[in-house]
């Protein structure tokens, strides 16, 4: 009898051949390329560093495509913007030292999106390694401590024979649900040295699913198919699994609303009957949900954005199906359901039964009714202009990009995605810089689209240093800079807190960012309000980077959390 664990893969005539006569001039940096190949890597970002050269030495010996970024942590957003493109894990190359440590709020943003970052860095000679102070450049007590907290898993390869299997362990951390970053460092000597280790010809991985219980999904669907008032919230989880689909099925057959929450847009249809959109920082939302007598969560955690800053308190029956065991049940008593959020919908899918609730369209459009009054009392129709011009100008598969500025809250709330997938911002961990460098990765992942990056001008100072590689590469990625003289949401935020006027530390004296831009090589246009859907549509639609800035000083609709 032969059983699965007896069977051993053979290797063909040209493999062994290669294997008993490996090229000469090879290094250990090769190995760290090969076994990217090995494992289906096509592109790999970085910035190159002394200790890493042989690591870079190699590229330029591999078929693997080179996307080199002019800071560590732009090449981090970057590479985090090409997984959650692709579904891929995606290679960064580091340096030692003030390289690798550049590129942790990056690494920070991609943990909490759980998009999948492989992150390969340097180490000083291995000699170096344990604590010992010996005085290399660059040298820390202990690297890879800096990055526990802040990546999925951290793997170190002390010698060339651990590289393949330390990158295939880390590559499938990366892409096992929870996506996420992953760390690993290899020493200086170890990449720099010849080696005489076989090509690496292989490395197929095979990240593990995360289904639920039965048990679990059982009493969920029968839950829900028994409530007067079920209501369903969506969260990243939904678009990462690629679930999309089976959300709506499960909608319609429950007749359940839908709301969506900022790192789920697209999740669900903006415009379907069910849709309460993505107004959770809006009271007559939360009330809503809090009424559900079953709410099902799916990939969220209900964190503070998604529960309008913790007021959100649920009084009826929550169901929560989460992949990240970590934020299961962290806020609310629930239902939990560890598991992968397509797999779950696809267990209820199969045991929910069908419910009939004529109402519950009329429900939801009374929601959003109150929602616009609310809004339209605010006197925001140039914010609302400005958000429809970019929704108009923006091919409807086109993916878009949002730094931490007024623009992009509203676009949390009020901008339709269109799509799954085609909407990403930093409110992961609320970094700034996050847009035209993640932009920069979409567009290397995905050219047969435009890619839209919105930054304020505080946060485009962050990364202009980035438009010398759009132009070197030639991305297909247009910047839209709304220019306010500062970090405008900061302004508001004190200014309400504190008294008006309150700017301390927020003007910002800026250049003139079309003027910076032509500088680069790259197109820069300075619009208005009334002219940008135009301006903004002519720079979408011909090929290459440009850059597209708005002056103007956009408010954020008053918050209902603090009322």
């Amino acid at each position: 009898m032969t059983h699965d664990h007896d069977l051993v893969l053979r290797p063909t005539a040209a493999q062994t051949e290669a294997a008993l006569n490996p090229p000469p001039g090879r290094t250990g940096g090769d190995l760290v390329v090969e076994s990217l190949a090995g494992l289906g890597a096509t592109t790999v970002f970085g910035l190159p560093g002394q200790h890493a050269l042989g690591v870079f030495d190699a590229l330029r010996r591999s078929d693997l495509r080179y996307i080199g970024l002019r800071v560590e942590n732009n090449a981090g957003f970057a590479a985090d913007a090409y997984g959650r493109i692709t579904g891929e894990a995606a290679p960064l190359l580091l340096s030692t030292g003030p390289g690798a440590l550049t590129s942790l709020a990056a690494l920070q943003e991609a943990r909490a999106a759980s998009a999948p970052v492989l992150a390969i860095s340097s180490q000083v000679p291995a000699a170096g390694l344990g604590g010992g102070r010996h005085g290399y450049l660059h040298e820390l007590p202990d690297q890879a401590a800096s990055f526990r907290g802040v990546v999925k898993s951290v793997h170190t390869a002390r010698t060339q024979s651990q590289i393949p299997s330390a990158i295939a362990e880390a590559w499938t951390s990366a892409l096992t649900v929870p996506h996420g970053p992953v760390w690993v460092e290899i020493p200086q000597d170890v990449l720099l040295a010849e080696t005489s280790i076989p090509v690496v010809s292989g490395g197929d991985t095979f990240p593990e699913e995360l289904p639920p219980r039965p048990e679990l999904t059982a009493v969920a669907a029968d839950l829900l198919t028994r409530a007067e008032r079920p209501a369903i919230i969506a969260g990243g989880g939904v678009v990462r699994a690629d679930a999309a689909k089976k959300l709506r099925q499960l909608a319609e057959r429950l007749q359940a609303p839908v709301v969506t929450t900022f790192g789920g847009k697209g999740a669900f249809p903006w415009t379907h009957p069910l849709s309460l959109q993505s107004w959770l920082e809006d009271r007559h939302t939360t009330d809503f949900l809090e009424d559900a007598d079953v709410l099902l969560v799916i990939g969220s955690g209900l964190g503070e954005l998604s529960s309008n800053y913790h007021t959100f308190k649920p009084r009826g029956r929550v169901i929560q199906i989460e992949a990240d065991l970590g934020k299961l049940e962290s806020n609310h008593p629930a239902l939990g359901i560890h598991a992968d959020a397509r797999l779950a919908l696809q267990a209820l899918l199969e045991t929910a039964g069908e419910r009939t609730d004529p109402a519950a369209p009329e429900r939801v459009r009374g929601v959003l009714d109150r929602v616009r009054a609310r809004i339209a009392a605010q006197g925001l129709t140039l914010e609302q202009d400005v958000l429809a011009a970019v929704r108009k100008a923006l091919p409807p598969r086109a993916p878009s990009f949002w730094d931490m500025t007024i623009l992009a809250y509203w676009a949390w709330s009020a901008f339709d995605a269109k799509a799954p997938g085609t909407m990403h911002s930093a409110q992961g961990s609320g970094g700034l810089g996050y847009a035209y460098p993640a932009a920069l990765g979409a567009a290397a992942a995905d050219p047969t689209h435009p890619v839209l990056a919105v930054s304020g001008d505080g946060g485009a100072l962050y990364s202009i240093a980035e438009l010398a590689t759009a132009r070197q590469y030639d991305l297909n990625v247009t910047w839209l800079i709304v220019d306010d003289g500062g970090y405008g949401i900061l302004r508001q935020y004190m200014t309400d807190a504190f008294g008006s006027p309150t700017t301390t530390a927020t003007d910002l004296p800026g250049p003139d960012f079309a003027a910076l831009a032509e500088s680069f090589g790259v197109p820069g246009v300075r619009t208005s309000p009334e002219t940008l859907e135009r301006d903004l549509a002519k720079a979408l639609t011909t090929p290459g980077p440009s850059v597209v800035v708005l002056p103007a000083v956009l408010r954020m609709f008053a918050p209902t959390h603090a009322a």
